[in-house]
């Protein structure tokens, strides 16, 4: 196996990092999502190029879930062994990330957010990825069910146990998130971040006031999906591709192409044209620019794919 050294030029290559909140992190503009292509049925040796190659170029956070593969755990599995191959004398520079919300193990235990789930779940992310704590652990999802103290309690528990620095929630509706923010304050465990999808065709956070409130109130927040699973690149303006997540109804639809929005993606590329980028490019740009925005998440199947998207700063 060939020895690992990184870019003596990571940091001075044009990477950009932006304060997340008001605390002391700094988060690259750009920040890696292992969603896709870094589960156990995903080359082993692909994915450690890309992680290599985002690390190579200042990207210090990576982010992950507890069900991220497939199968469920075998992202955190794949970033374990890269670790352990690479990235162990690099701990301290990188940010990493998990989460726990969505179902990951059979019965009453492995799903939502009560106590029982997010403990155990952290537990078994630690040991997947061979790490001693997590920059970042975040409920992934608001559960309607479970009381707010009792989540929120265990997100303050478990930086209080040194299992994670920081917490975030994701996608929580805005007056639960007005809870968990003061809630996590009172308690010397502000919330670090807010993980929400934003991008030119899905503007929730902004039209519910979640962004808003997040700048206020000194919180980051990261954007998930700001590409809108590809309908935000070229890779639809001429019809749907044969071997396109589209083609294959995976997380997009057909009749999600409509003549409007076709028309309006034509629209939008040729403003991005005009700037001499690309439609993803313009697209990440957009997301940066919103006031209150940290970092975007990107994917990659290929590190081609993550030096294009890149180029957004």
């Amino acid at each position: 196996m060939d020895y690992y050294l990184a870019n003596e030029q990571r940091y001075d290559n044009g990477m950009q990092y932006e304060r997340c909140g008001r605390t002391g992190v700094l988060l690259p503009k750009v920040s890696l999502g292992l969603w896709h292509n870094f589960g156990g049925v995903d080359p082993y040796e692909r994915s450690r190029q890309i992680i290599r190659y985002a690390f190579d170029h200042g990207i210090t956070h990576l982010d992950l879930a507890n069900n991220y593969g497939p199968p469920y755990g075998s992202a955190e599995q794949t970033l374990g062994r890269i670790m352990d191959d690479d990235l162990k004398p690099y701990r301290d520079e990188l940010f990493i990330s998990t989460k726990a919300g969505y179902d990951m193990w059979p019965g009453p235990y492995g799903n939502w957010g009560s106590r029982k789930y997010l403990m155990a779940s952290l537990d078994q992310s630690l040991r997947r990825m061979h790490l001693e704590y997590v920059d970042l652990f975040y409920s992934h999802r608001y559960d309607p069910d479970t009381p707010l103290e009792e989540t929120l309690q265990a997100l303050v528990d478990v930086v209080r146990q040194g299992k994670a620095l920081y917490v975030g929630i994701s996608r929580w509706p805005l007056e639960a998130t007005r809870t968990a923010i003061s809630y996590l304050r009172q308690r010397d465990v502000p919330l670090l971040i807010y993980q929400g999808r934003l991008n030119m065709l899905d503007r929730e956070p902004q039209d519910e006031g979640i962004l808003q409130l997040c700048h206020e109130e000194g919180v980051g927040f990261i954007s998930f999906s700001p590409l809108a699973q590809g309908l935000l690149t070229d890779r639809y303006l001429n019809g749907i591709p044969q071997d396109s997540r589209m083609a294959k109804e995976k997380f997009l639809r057909h009749e999600m192409l409509t003549p409007e929005l076709l028309q309006q993606l034509k629209a939008w590329n040729a403003e991005a044209q005009g700037e001499g980028r690309t439609l993803a490019e313009y697209a990440l740009r957009w997301i940066l620019k919103q006031q209150g925005v940290t970092s975007v998440l990107v994917g990659a199947s290929s590190t081609e794919q993550l030096a294009k998207n890149l180029k957004c700063v």
